[in-house]
């Protein structure tokens, strides 16, 4: 669920948007194009919205300004704190991709960037079953994430972080759950969307599924 690296991110909170600045080296790349990432998510966005991992509210902040009605989801009760202080007139509650308040309000797309990652694969699957029941026809899943083309470019990725001493970086790289393209899409394909992949940077790729 994800919940396994809720301490991290609760210590991660007050410099998380420091790091997707770019100012932390280690993350760079990692974060490189941040801001173009989030607003091509938002250009696939469409109707109502749930986000979830919302973070600090950087996306969320970038949905609601774009006149998107929304709702915001995220573990982090640090996390939380942030976004509620940017975002003080906005639905954010407690949850994550498996377990979540159920919503009454139509839900048209569904967002993220940089936390799906956090489930493992299987976790995914149940997640992306859980879209599938909650959007209607021609509803989408539209994310930016992580994901490699094969396992061993993960693995060149991790050797790379290590000769530059970038070991929170190849820590991390080892302890979560990155995904391969090829996985992500059967996924989705088995839950009867239409996937379209388009990479954005050396890490993240954006994802934009439609339900069929």
């Amino acid at each position: 669920m994800g919940r396994e690296f809720l301490s991290i991110f609760d210590d991660w909170a007050n410099q998380y948007d420091d790091s997707v600045a770019g100012m932390d080296p280690q993350y760079a790349r990692v974060f490189a194009n941040y801001n173009h990432i989030l607003d091509t998510v938002v250009s696939y966005t469409e109707g109502s919205v749930l986000e979830f991992g919302i973070g600090t509210g950087n996306l969320s902040q970038k949905l609601i300004e774009a006149g998107h009605e929304f709702v915001g989801v995220e573990p982090s009760l640090a996390m939380r704190e942030i976004a509620n202080k940017k975002l003080p007139n906005v639905q954010i509650v407690e949850g994550d991709f498996l377990h979540f308040p159920a919503f009454t309000e139509k839900v048209d797309t569904i967002v993220s960037t940089y936390a799906f990652h956090h489930l493992t694969d299987t976790e995914k699957e149940s997640a992306i079953k859980q879209f599938s029941e909650l959007l209607p026809i021609g509803g989408k899943v539209v994310f930016g994430d992580t994901v490699f083309i094969t396992e061993e470019k993960k693995h060149k990725e991790i050797d790379h972080a290590k000769k530059h001493g970038y070991m929170d970086l190849a820590e991390d790289l080892q302890r979560e759950y990155y995904p391969t393209v090829t996985v992500l899409k059967s996924i989705f394909t088995l839950y009867n969307f239409d996937i379209a992949m388009k990479q954005m940077n050396d890490f993240v790729w954006l994802i934009v599924a439609t339900k069929k």
